[in-house]
């Protein structure tokens, strides 16, 4: 019974947040462009299916996603835990104490951005745009690279304390450097890749880690440290994507090299 009133209120409010969204399209669409909405039917059912889906979709943050990070960030970062593999007098943890949460972040980063729909969209559209030149699971092992180090990283800032703005203009400041350098048809793609990654898989799970892991380290602040995965999320797909290219390119101006010289010989 209890999920069900949950799962009413979520809707409820779901509703109230896409009725903006409607508003403004079918307004744009009957009084700016002033035609007929085609296939209205199917239209409404549309809207129903992404009311209902994302109604689930939050009741199943709250009740699985959530939890299971901040469930993973406690026991992973518990003293008896750390100290079944670590020599560290419990109190006196070392970050290199926390190599289990480097790694968990890794890999929950990598995966969860392989399996991220909106990435998918991305490089099937990208690879199809650029004739096959820009391949699928190319891009999309790039950017969970990408994700995977950045969120390690800002695990490691989490347990070390660091500022995050030293982290955030370095890294911005090694894309804008390779922005110069990279081929120009990925830079654009680069920089949506690092949009692409915060979306509904990656961003409940690393919030609910960073938050979880900032508020079982001593000495660090939920609110100061807890927040700001998602942007390391987003720069490093961004490096690791102009990294891609300039690698491929590179690679592929050797092999053409290679070929004219064994022409010419």
């Amino acid at each position: 019974m209890e999920f069900i009133l949950q799962l009413i209120d979520i809707t409820l409010t779901t509703i109230k947040d896409v009725i903006p969204i409607a508003a403004i399209i079918f307004g744009f669409q009957l009084f700016v462009i002033r035609r007929p909405i085609p296939n209205l039917k199917r239209v409404l059912i549309g809207f129903a299916y992404v009311i209902f889906g994302l109604a689930l979709f939050l009741l199943g943050l709250d009740k699985a996603l959530f939890p299971i990070g901040r469930l993973m960030a406690e026991q992973l970062t518990n003293p008896d835990f750390i100290s079944q593999w670590s020599d560290s007098v419990p109190g006196q943890l070392h970050w290199k104490d926390y190599y289990w949460v480097f790694l968990f972040a890794f890999l929950i980063g990598a995966s969860t951005t392989i399996a991220e729909p909106s990435l998918i969209a991305v490089a099937i559209k990208a690879n199809e745009v650029s004739g096959g030149a820009i391949g699928v699971w190319g891009l999309r092992i790039a950017v969970a690279l990408g994700v995977a180090v950045g969120i390690s990283l800002g695990t490691w800032r989490i347990v070390t304390g660091y500022p995050i703005h030293w982290f955030i203009i370095s890294g911005y400041i090694v894309v804008v450097i390779q922005t110069i350098w990279a081929p120009k048809m990925i830079v654009p793609l680069a920089y949506d890749s690092g949009g692409v990654t915060t979306s509904t898989v990656t961003v409940p799970l690393v919030a609910a880690l960073g938050l979880g892991l900032a508020e079982t380290v001593p000495g660090r602040s939920a609110l100061i440290d807890g927040f700001g995965l998602i942007a390391f999320a987003s720069l490093f797909p961004m490096i690791t994507v102009m990294g891609y290219a300039q690698i491929t390119e590179w690679s592929a101006k050797r092999s053409s090299k290679k070929e004219r010289e064994t022409a010419e010989v």
